[in-house]
């Protein structure tokens, strides 16, 4: 048993140093758009690999655990969602590789305009990131709800810049490549933000053993 408390331990270990690296990459991967620095963005390629790897070693972890293990009650919730959580983890790292690469091709190009609401937003998105995990390490139910409530805020951010976007390639046929690519690194922000969300209803599952996940309506009301 006492084995078995301490290979969940390293788990739990392993899900944070992954979720630092792709913490790192997300504020990076908007630094390098909104400073035009691509050493900014060559780290967040970088980081990409060594995320690819710790995701397939927790999963195969994980796996073992479930299968030689066979726990119950609380230890079966964790395990699942430790594996959840690994896969939203190794997505937001590739949405981060994303925002890169769209990053690198506006690098030196002229800005369609100030960057101010999407450098608003990641810091959100972020703050829903780091808050999730938080919440997984804690075991903090109101963290996860706060994650949750978050959430529609991105969503408004995200839409007032696709409206802006949209006028000024109407305005102006020269910067739709731009704006274009723009919309996606809002997309790819609001998709994190998703995968946070996801983070968020898995510790409130795994804490109150109660599943949120399409139910927005209920989820400020759980107890």
């Amino acid at each position: 048993m006492r084995h078995f408390v301490e290979e969940l331990d390293y788990l739990r270990s392993r899900l944070l140093e992954m979720s630092a690296l792709v913490e790192d990459s997300v504020y990076r991967s908007v630094l390098s758009l909104s400073q035009k620095d691509p050493q900014q963005a060559q780290k967040v390629l970088q980081n990409e690999a060594e995320i690819n790897r710790m995701e397939i070693e927790i999963d195969d972890q994980a796996v073992r655990l479930l299968a030689l293990q066979q726990p119950m009650a609380t230890d079966l919730r964790l395990l699942t969602a430790a594996i959840k959580i690994n896969n939203d983890l190794e997505r937001m790292g590739d949405l981060a590789v994303n925002i890169v690469e769209r990053a690198l091709s506006l690098i030196y190009q002229p800005p369609v305009k100030p960057l101010i609401d999407i450098p608003q937003m990641a810091k959100l998105v972020e703050s829903m990131v780091r808050r999730s995990l938080d919440s997984f390490v804690k075991r903090d139910a109101e963290l996860s709800r706060a994650v949750l409530l978050s959430d529609d805020a991105v969503d408004e951010l995200r839409d007032a810049i696709y409206r802006e976007l949209i006028a000024f390639m109407e305005r102006d046929s020269r910067t739709v490549s731009r704006a274009i690519d723009l919309i996606f690194v809002a997309r790819n922000l609001e998709r994190i933000a998703d995968h946070a969300t996801n983070i968020a209803e898995d510790v409130l599952y795994l804490v109150q053993g109660v599943d949120v996940r399409h139910h927005a309506e209920a989820r400020g009301s759980i107890t």
